[in-house]
């Protein structure tokens, strides 16, 4: 029976993302809009982006906001006051210590990124994931498109209770506790670099905790994906690695053991097509509109 079980929910992932759109929306879309704000949200949707990726970290009062660092990133954040938070502050901006209320006061636009030189500079925050799923969803039933989420939990294990909650557990219901108002499972994807989270969501689906239409995916710089499933104790939905590690005989032995291949993050137009050629699922990247005929634009 746990053998059914466990073919049941491969499957019910595989045919969640049998149509998976081909790109996914880095941090919104980070090459042109401040990364991880409304705007680059809002943008990568307009531009034809059906798949949203996000971080997301916990505030003091328990929100989950979305944000790639669990503190205000020096090189495009700006304190209340205007002045720019120096990289000796980052750390004193624990997000996990101050209110939502607070952290709404920093911009993380008007600056923009130094890195992303076609960057937008505009007035933005961080947003909490309510509304980013709001702002999918609303946009979902105003044009009749899917539109799928790909949520990072940004976790370390030697953060855990000093940046972070104390358990992968309590991090995760909280999560969960917000996409389960907002989004129907199928069209989320859980990702994490901390594979203590990834277990317990696993636990979790196959307990009936969480539905088992959420494709959960492992993200890893270089790791393989045999000593991903090794070190994971199952297959996971989705095998996410660095763009560059990837080969054809690697996205062959992922299909090959029921993985999708979604890998991060290639930001040139000849990577991308590389990567089709092949057979990746999906790419992450913060330039969706280097690759417009892979975007589904509303007309």
């Amino acid at each position: 029976m746990r053998l059914v079980g466990l073919c049941i929910l491969w499957l019910l992932n595989f045919m969640a993302m049998a149509q998976l759109p081909f790109i996914q929306g880095h941090r919104g879309f980070r090459g042109l809009y401040p990364e991880n704000t409304i705007p680059a949200f809002e943008q990568a949707l307009k531009a034809g982006v059906r798949v949203l990726e996000m971080d997301v970290c916990i505030s003091a009062d328990g929100q989950v906001l979305v944000s790639h660092e669990p503190y205000m990133n020096s090189i495009y954040s700006s304190k209340p006051d205007g002045q720019p938070v120096t990289k000796e502050e980052e750390r004193k901006f624990n997000l996990f210590l101050m209110t939502y209320e607070d952290i709404k006061q920093f911009d993380t636009g008007k600056r923009g990124n130094a890195s992303f030189p076609e960057q937008k500079a505009m007035a933005a925050h961080k947003p909490l994931l309510s509304e980013v799923l709001a702002l999918g969803e609303a946009f979902r039933k105003k044009h009749k498109q899917d539109i799928f989420y790909n949520i990072e939990i940004k976790s370390v294990e030697a953060e855990y209770g000093i940046s972070q909650p104390k358990t992968v557990e309590e991090f995760s219901e909280k999560v969960w506790t917000v996409i389960f108002k907002q989004v129907k499972p199928e069209y989320i994807m859980l990702q994490s670099f901390d594979f203590q989270v990834l277990k317990y969501w696993n636990k979790a689906m196959k307990e009936g905790k969480f539905p088992a239409q959420i494709m959960l995916s492992a993200l890893v710089s270089r790791k393989s994906p045999e000593n991903t499933i090794k070190d994971l104790g199952f297959i996971p939905a989705i095998y996410s690695s660095n763009y560059q590690s990837l080969s054809p005989e690697l996205v062959v032995y992922c299909h090959k053991n029921g993985m999708k291949v979604v890998p991060w993050t290639a930001n040139e137009a000849d990577a991308i097509f590389r990567l089709a050629e092949m057979g990746v699922d999906a790419v992450i990247t913060d330039y969706p509109n280097r690759v417009p005929q892979y975007l589904k634009p509303v007309h």
